[in-house]
């Protein structure tokens, strides 16, 4: 757009008079508004996770999105879903619906993560970086969390799971500046026995923890441009 000086902006707004000049500004500032409006779905001041995961946010509500603030982020809690052969989908409006089937069985169930990680390794965001989920107990208000979804009883990932969780947990330890022992399991905050396999099997949960952390260092050394 070509830029208007000063002496016809002025001749303008004497035309105008006060009242015409302000509701061209006004005009203006709406129209600015609008152009650089962020897309849909993307929540002021959050950090944008990257391209291959898919914003799936979570409506307001007090069961799964209180909509509190996540203020700092000093770990990743690992889950899994404990409901064998579910999709990230079905997850994510399991969470969402959590206010309609409180009400219809009488109970309160809380529970919520950021990113639930599919059987495909599609990656679903349900909560946006800035708010907190319903996953972790104590550790709600300083962790990112990221359930995993899992084919059979044992609660092992299968390699597209797997590999999509180790990237994206590799991009938050890279984002955040997280180390090795700020990667954590569900069990590691309350005892419960989650991620199964990686609670059953210490050596899978070391290897785990080495595969992120050699992706952090992959995204740290592209971003030094080495």
């Amino acid at each position: 757009m070509k830029k208007m000086n000063r002496k016809k902006r002025k001749q303008l707004y004497t035309a105008l008079g006060f009242g015409g000049a302000a509701i061209l500004v006004a005009a203006v500032m709406a129209a600015c508004a609008l152009f650089f409006r962020q897309p849909e779905g993307a929540e002021e001041g959050t950090i944008k996770a990257p391209d291959y995961v898919t914003e799936d946010f979570l409506v307001k509500n007090p069961y799964s999105r209180p909509g509190d603030p996540l203020e700092e982020v000093n770990g990743i809690v690992i889950h899994y879903v404990g409901n064998p052969n579910t999709t990230a989908k079905n997850n994510r409006n399991y969470f969402n619906n959590l206010p309609k089937t409180n009400l219809k069985n009488g109970v309160e169930t809380y529970a919520s993560a950021h990113f639930i990680v599919g059987l495909e390794g599609e990656i679903v965001q349900c909560i946006p970086l800035s708010e907190i989920a319903y996953a972790s107990n104590s550790r709600n208000h300083d962790t990112v969390a990221i359930e995993n979804c899992h084919p059979d009883e044992t609660g092992k990932f299968n390699e597209k799971t797997y590999a999509s969780l180790v990237k994206l947990a590799g991009w938050l330890c890279f984002t955040y500046d997280l180390d090795r022992d700020q990667v954590i399991r569900h069990y590691d905050v309350t005892g419960k026995l989650c991620p199964l396999y990686y609670v059953e099997h210490e050596d899978a949960w070391e290897e785990l923890k080495d595969d992120i952390m050699a992706e952090k260092a992959a995204l740290q050394k592209a971003a030094e441009g080495e």
